[in-house]
Parts: structure tokens; C-alpha cells; sequence
């Protein structure tokens, strides 16, 4: 299955509306969960992708991609759809790729960064939250609370590093 969602990832070859012109390397709008395990603020809710989930429907992940992310950890996130406010994505993350009805959340924290010699934008907000227990879904081969400070550089996917740093989670080694 293809998806229908028309996500909020930019490039000259599609341009939002009222925009006439864009970075080089496009411009992508984001949501992020990073939702501690309670009690213990260093414990971050991560997981490995299932390759065979509709993460193009759910997460905004081309299915050429998902092999490159599926070995790693990753936080629930996705791109905003078009005209989708960053509240109403975030509830869409917990709904499809958490199975949670009802979580209390803070934020959003926002951020802006650029990269890459194309000049990739990006605009980020970053929803935080605790739980006692780690939810079950079949988008992600593994899903548990993971010590973000035992993570290297490289078993973090989908430059989330950065993310992570944004919470106030991670010292990266």
C-alpha cells in the first residue's frame, strides 16, 4: 500500500502553498515524542522499525529508506501532513505508532536547523511526556525504554540525535 498523505516535506519540485521558491534541499516539517520512563528521565521510549509496516502511511519513511533506518533506534515521529497542526500530529503518532489513546504530554519544544551542501531545512517540534510502561505495536520490530546515555552516535537513525540533545536527554559519546 502506497500512501494517500500528503506530508509536509518540501522540495523545488513541490512547493507549498504561497511559496515561490525554496531552500536547494528542501525544507521538512516534524513531530517528535520523546516520552521517559517515569521515574527515571535518562530512559527514553525508542524503537527498531518494522520493515514491514507502513511506516510511508504512518512515519513519512519512503519504503526505499526503511532498510537503512530498521537497524537502529528511532523516536515515534513523523512529518506533519499538509495543513496538520503539530498538536494534531503528535496525536496521530501516539494513536498509529503507539497505540495510546490518552497521554499527558508537555511542550512543544521548537527547533530550526539547516544541513548538507544542499541546505536542508528543518523545523521540528519536539512533545515530551512520561510512562510507566513501555506501549506494544506491530509498526516496530522492538519498543521499549532505552538509556539514551548508553547510546553511540551511530545507533541513533533519522538524525535524531539532535532530538534527543533538544530534550535534554542525551550527552552523546
Amino acid at each position: 500500500m502506497s500512501t494517500d498523505r500528503r506530508f509536509a516535506a518540501f522540495s523545488k519540485d513541490a512547493l507549498p502553498p504561497r511559496m515561490n521558491t525554496l531552500p536547494q534541499g528542501g525544507m521538512c516539517i516534524s513531530a517528535f515524542l520523546v516520552i521517559s520512563k517515569k521515574g527515571e528521565p535518562g530512559n527514553v521510549l525508542m524503537g527498531r522499525i518494522n520493515k514491514n509496516s507502513e511506516w510511508d502511511h504512518i512515519g513519512a519513511i519512503p519504503k526505499k529508506k526503511l532498510e537503512g533506518f530498521a537497524s537502529g533506534w528511532m523516536l515515534p515521529s513523523s512529518r506533519l501532513m499538509l495543513f496538520e497542526t503539530p498538536e494534531g500530529a503528535v496525536r496521530r503518532k501516539l494513536r498509529e505508532q503507539l497505540g495510546i489513546k490518552n497521554q499527558a504530554l508537555g511542550g512543544p519544544l521548537t527547533f530550526s536547523e539547516t544541513s548538507g551542501a544542499s541546505n536542508h531545512w528543518d523545523l521540528g517540534f519536539i512533545f515530551t511526556g512520561e510512562r510507566e510502561a513501555s506501549p506494544s505495536n506491530d509498526a516496530w520490530d522492538e519498543l521499549k525504554f532505552v538509556d539514551v546515555a548508553k547510546l553511540t552516535r551511530d545507533e541513533i537513525v533519522r538524525s535524531q540525535l539532535d532530538v534527543l540533545t533538544y530534550a535534554g536527554k542525551l550527552v552523546v559519546k
